[in-house]
């Protein structure tokens, strides 16, 4: 049996960035995928994903987001890769909206540029948007657009150049935990690690499971969509991402960026799916397309085009939508890296690097004490 210093169960968002700081620093590390990352089986597909600081769904986020924006940059300079497009991004909504209070104070608490638009300048600014006059906007100019599949493509050449092992196509059957070390079997062979990082995404609630731990991650199907729209309103160039907190919903989208069309999806809402038998048709019900076509035709008419195509994806939620990020308690050498409920990607690149720390040192140098897992 072949022995790791770490194993990483997961290699997708999270798993390989830690894959990479964890191979950078010397350690021994076995990278294993069920499939062939960047992959569509997962929750980083899609091609790109909003990175934002000043952040509505609490402040305690803004460190782990800014240390997040420090090392897409590395990233982007070691492989000279275009990861990050600065579009901004336009959080919009009722002006009393507890989302747009907690943007503006985290912004304040950092100082963070934050520019807080009434509906009026939103649409002078942005003749794209018509927002109800109540409404108003917080313009992130800094934030933007990461390109997510490249993001993972990236940390996989830098993880392999660093000498990790990336075994694809392997889907773990078996976790034996022991007080000092793992032991992992797959469908074709069987590895020991002297520690193990759980970052399985829908499928983490299972192994977690055969390991005593009974976690409330519930993986809920999810779609986006790319609408034909007018280039002279929303291309990336002159029109932001953006983020609508309303009444009974949440939409976030994107500008068109490479002529694909403007790209939105509904936030919360979605049906609970065994990962293992999700239907990945786009259209299977009526609302995959119906609820973002009624959402751009209210506040984004100019982008209500036909649909150019359609996707659906996994989020796999919390009961309050923070993540996990903590060692097992009975199995300190375990670390996991769950429940990243459909807002975790932007944070990928420091999740990674913490489960790192927690792996080779038991502690992070950032705080993830929001993130414990007995708060369950």
């Amino acid at each position: 049996m072949r022995h790791y210093d770490a194993i990483v169960i997961g290699a997708g968002s999270m798993g390989m960035a830690a894959g990479y700081y964890l191979a950078r620093q010397g350690v021994k590390t076995l990278l294993l995928d069920a499939s062939d990352p960047p992959h569509q089986w997962g929750s980083h597909h899609g091609d790109t994903r909003i990175i934002r600081y000043a952040y509505g769904e609490g402040r305690q986020y803004v460190p782990l987001a800014l240390r997040a924006k420090e090392l897409w940059t590395d990233l982007a300079e070691e492989t000279g890769k275009r990861l990050f497009v600065q579009t901004g991004v336009l959080s919009a909504g009722p002006a009393d909206a507890p989302f747009l209070r907690e943007v503006q104070e985290s912004a304040a608490q950092y100082s963070l540029p934050l520019e807080v638009l009434d509906a009026g300048n939103v649409g002078q600014r942005w003749p794209g948007i018509r927002l109800p006059a109540e409404f108003l906007g917080c313009f992130e100019p800094t934030a933007g657009v990461l390109y997510s599949e490249e993001c993972i493509r990236a940390y996989r050449n830098r993880a392999l150049a660093a000498g990790a092992e990336l075994r694809t196509g392997e889907r773990v059957t078996g976790i034996q935990a022991k007080s000092d070390s793992v032991s992992v079997q797959t469908q074709t062979d069987t590895y020991s690690g002297s520690a193990l990082l759980i970052s399985a995404g829908a499928w983490s609630a299972g192994l977690l499971a055969s390991l005593g731990l009974s976690l409330p991650l519930t993986p809920t199907r999810k779609t986006v969509s790319w609408f034909a729209a007018d280039e002279q309103l929303y291309s990336s160039d002159r029109f932001p991402a953006f983020l609508f907190t309303l009444a009974d919903s949440m939409f976030y989208g994107f500008p068109i960026l490479d002529g694909a069309g403007v790209k939105i999806g509904r936030h919360d809402g979605g049906q609970p799916a065994d990962p293992d038998q999700l239907d990945r048709t786009f259209g299977l019900y009526p609302s995959d397309e119906a609820h973002t076509r009624s959402f751009l035709e209210r506040y984004m008419p100019q982008a209500a085009g036909p649909l150019r195509q359609g996707k659906v994806c996994l989020y796999t939620y919390t009961p309050d939508e923070h993540f996990i990020i903590d060692r097992h308690p009975e199995y300190p050498h375990i670390v996991i890296a769950a429940g990243f409920s459909g807002h975790g990607f932007k944070f990928a690149s420091a999740v990674g690097e913490a489960a790192s720390q927690l792996i080779t040192r038991g502690t992070s140098e950032i705080d993830l004490s929001l993130f414990r897992v007995t708060r369950f």
